[in-house]
């Protein structure tokens, strides 16, 4: 029976991941020119397939309700009037390159003659428009503006320094901030109060592409453009940084930001982007024609965060600032071999943290609602991802702590779709005053910052936070799918079409079915993928891949038939393309019983 026992305990395991249909936000319209199942598909999205795939740029948002664009504008048409020297300061993370990246080209193009950047160093300056940014800045430079890009909401005290010393300051950011607003001659961000903007969950990028197109439209009616003789430039075509910046820094894709991803695409598509992204697309060998939203998130992304987390960003913006493709790829290059050193750091960094879990038993009932842990080894560049892959692999919120140059605990927080976690840091600062010294971010991830001897009493009252916010079954995993998918769809014709009718990304997710199929074949590959060989009838089988495979549950050679949630994707092998199933979870509903027995035989014979 010990064969059959462990079949059953796996199974219990199983059984913690549900797979649920998505409820649809409105009837499903009648329709002759679209299929039933993508009908389904968007109105489970809450949009009308016909009315989201009309993509007229007359659809996108205008600049004219954000708040303070007018004197953001006005600024920086002071400081190329004057031929001041203008420092944009960044962030260490994608959204900070493109955004940084974005802003600075697009001055020089628009005549702006002095032009430079700084990127803050994670670990030297910490995060934003710190003092110690300014201090370097001020060192370096003889700025007459400034302007911050996905950050500067939160910075009071850097803004202060940069005024003192006669510096005009204006802030671009799309963080949420704590009521208090920092002294800056403009600020521009849809998420401050008593800004009118109708989408709230534009990325750093998409601040900074609003500014400059604003900017553009003024310096045309000022005639700036026929004075200077430069031609005037395509916003659209800057799309390619913006489309980058808004995927791989996982904001909502809400109407207007899948509207800006989808026309970056296309130009990236078109291959009229920076060549620092076709450099990148490269080395991640992806097919630059053929790409879709997750190669950004899953490619280009990570490569280049890992510049930042690792090293310095600065080489992230080069990448993307270059117009020489020879020095892309050898920057791309150079981001590669970072990332493969970010991977190997992760995994260590994970291996340790599971054995610190491993003594916890998170399916009981006294179980913590949420995961804290400390090492001062861990890197502090890579905690958020490994906050990211511990909320995943736990379906908990994730704080993880490092030890900071300063001595002092910097933490990252990850967390689930009914926790905004920036707002339950917002609770324990003012409930317990002296917690927490400083804290920002979104409503899924956030930093902070603590004292060592602070955090055991900060993990106790994480956790009761966590757990006035979520209840058991919130912590439950579910699948959410479209429902059954028919199989004359399981093509690679439907691929196309999927991939055709997105961008999908956070908040508006990519179609995942649940089927049942027979299991023909099942092997592990690579590093710990599962790869499948299912029946969808008698007469067709499908490839399928279960990416980081728990290898203790699989291979599973008893279990010949189970309920799959997949994602379709589009294979290409020696040229050829087709369909494969990308799995997200696997439900085991009939086992082998003779084989079962047979190997359970075997085994007595052994003990025997």
């Amino acid at each position: 029976m010990i064969l059959f026992i462990k079949f059953l305990l796996l199974w219990c395991i199983f059984m913690e991941i549900k797979i649920a249909q998505r409820e649809l936000q409105h009837q499903i319209p009648e329709s002759d020119e679209y299929s039933l199942i993508l009908r389904r598909i968007f109105a489970a999205r809450g949009v009308d397939v016909a009315e989201e795939l009309d993509r007229s740029t007359s659809k996108i948002l205008t600049y004219k309700s954000l708040k303070d664009i007018d004197k953001a504008v006005a600024a920086v048409y002071k400081a190329m009037q004057e031929n001041l020297q203008i420092i944009v300061v960044g962030d260490f993370d994608s959204d900070g390159a493109t955004s940084t990246a974005l802003l600075v080209s697009m001055l020089q193009k628009f005549g702006a003659e002095n032009v430079d950047f700084i990127i803050p160093h994670r670990q030297k300056h910490g995060y934003g428009l710190s003092v110690a940014i300014v201090e370097e800045l001020l060192d370096r430079y003889e700025p007459g503006l400034v302007i911050t890009v996905d950050n500067g909401i939160s910075n009071i005290e850097g803004v202060q320094k940069l005024k003192e010393n006669g510096v005009n300051v204006v802030i671009t950011d799309h963080h949420l901030y704590s009521g208090v607003l920092p002294a800056a001659d403009a600020i521009v961000n849809p998420n401050q109060e008593g800004c009118e903007f109708p989408s709230k969950n534009l990325a750093g990028v998409g601040v900074v592409f609003y500014l400059l197109v604003a900017l553009r439209r003024f310096l045309h009616n000022n005639k700036w453009f026929e004075t200077k003789q430069i031609e005037i430039p395509s916003m659209l075509h800057q799309l390619d940084l913006v489309a980058l910046g808004t995927v791989a820094d996982v904001v909502p894709l809400d109407e207007n930001n899948r509207l800006l991803v989808h026309y970056g695409l296309d130009v990236i598509k078109n291959r009229q982007c920076r060549v620092g992204i076709s450099a990148l697309l490269a080395i991640g060998r992806r097919d630059q024609g053929q790409i879709i939203a997750s190669d950004l998130s899953y490619c280009v992304g990570p490569r280049l965060n890992a510049a930042g987390r690792l090293a310095d960003m600065t080489l992230g913006v080069r990448c993307l600032l270059t117009d020489n493709p020879i020095d892309a790829d050898n920057i791309a290059d150079k981001l590669n071999k970072l990332n493969t050193e970010r991977r190997q750091i992760e995994i260590e960094m994970q291996d340790n943290a599971d054995k610190s879990l491993q003594q916890i038993n998170y399916s009981g009932e006294n179980a913590p609602y949420a995961i804290c842990l400390y090492s001062e080894n861990w890197h502090q560049g890579v905690i958020g991802i490994l906050a990211s892959r511990l909320k995943e692999s736990y379906h908990r919120p994730a704080a993880i702590f490092t030890k900071d140059s300063n001595g002092l605990m910097k933490g990252s927080c990850r967390s689930l779709a009914k926790l905004n976690i920036r707002d339950a840091l917002c609770s324990i600062a003012v409930s317990h005053p002296g917690i927490i010294e400083k804290f920002g971010g979104h409503a899924m991830a956030a930093g902070l910052t603590i004292q060592a001897e602070k955090f055991e009493e900060f993990k106790e009252i994480f956790n009761e936070i966590v757990a006035s916010k979520l209840t058991l079954d919130d912590l439950n995993s579910t699948v959410f799918t479209d429902g059954m998918l028919p199989e004359e769809n399981i093509t690679l014709e439907f691929a196309r079409t999927l991939n055709k009718y997105g961008p999908w990304g956070q908040a508006f997710p990519e179609p995942i079915f649940e089927n049942i199929f027979h299991i023909v074949d099942q092997r592990i590959v690579g590093n710990n993928h599962l790869k499948l060989l299912l029946e969808v009838n008698e007469t067709t089988t499908v490839n399928a891949i279960l990416f980081n495979a728990d290898t203790d549950c699989w291979p599973n050679y008893d279990c010949i038939k189970a309920k799959f949630a997949f994602k379709l994707d589009i294979n290409e092998y020696r040229g050829r393309k087709q369909v494969q199933l990308i799995v997200s979870h696997i439900e085991p509903i009939m086992i082998n019983h003779e084989q079962v027995e047979k190997l359970e035989q075997e085994q007595s014979v052994e003990i025997l």
